[in-house]
């Protein structure tokens, strides 16, 4: 292996994707764990970030032709608007404390889904940086791993402080749903959007998991019973005599 001047670029190209690909399955992460304990969290990324790579090794013999397949795209991006109003609504309950928080499994759930539906475009921009390169490969995909367990316990810590993060996060996973339903071959293919009705898309589904989501988990804090708190009745008083 010779360590040429367009080698080294090519590992640098490699370390930048990565680094810019790993937010969105770090907010993904991030938001999914927010509400656990920090045992369970720990035990969350971990497990996400491992499943994420798993599943882009998975994918990548055969993540372009998964992209040119219509509807995958359409109905991956639906999946992860899905799973941002979800995450958003669960979290608005549990701010105005309707609900309890959720499970690792249910976590775990949300962050297959979103892996599934987010690592193909992934895979595909480290492969093609790599041109072929196994090695080149492997370590894109490896390195990826440190990156979302860094940034997916950074975004966590950062929530915890400032909630204001969380519907960004969300509208951030609403804008990449957007981006993917817009790309798919069908839409295309059949529609023809410009550029800048794709952006517009885009825009309109990173606000609209905010709004829907908060109002998801507003209406389902009211529709609780409320529980009334019991008095304790009075000792009778004696009667004058």
């Amino acid at each position: 292996m010779e360590f040429t001047t367009e080698f080294l670029l090519k590992i640098v190209s490699i370390v930048l994707i990565d680094l810019l690909l790993a937010g969105d399955n770090a907010v993904v992460i991030a938001l999914a764990v927010k509400s656990l304990p920090e045992r369970e969290r720990r035990i969350g990324i971990m497990a996400g970030a491992g499943m994420a790579v798993v599943l882009r090794i998975g994918l990548t013999f055969f993540a372009a032709q998964l992209l040119l397949i219509q509807f995958v795209k359409l109905i991956g991006g639906l999946l992860i608007l899905w799973i941002a109003v979800k995450l958003l609504s669960d979290q608005a309950g549990e701010e105005e404390g309707g609900k309890e928080a959720k499970t690792l499994w249910q976590a775990m759930l949300y962050i297959l889904i979103a892996d599934l539906t987010m690592s193909t475009d992934n895979i595909l921009a480290v492969a093609g940086t790599s041109e072929g390169h196994l090695g080149l490969l492997i370590f894109g995909l490896g390195l990826s791993i440190p990156f979302v367990v860094f940034t997916s316990n950074l975004l966590s810590n950062i929530m915890d402080r400032f909630p204001i993060i969380v519907p960004i996060g969300a509208a951030i996973l609403g804008r990449v749903g957007g981006d993917m339903i817009m790309t798919d071959p069908w839409v295309h293919k059949h529609l023809h959007p410009p550029t800048w009705l794709e952006y517009g898309v885009q825009a309109l589904c990173a606000i609209g998991v905010v709004v829907v989501g908060r109002w998801i988990g507003r209406r389902a804090r009211t529709a609780q019973p409320t529980e009334v708190a019991a008095v304790p009745l009075a000792a009778p008083q004696p009667k004058p005599e």
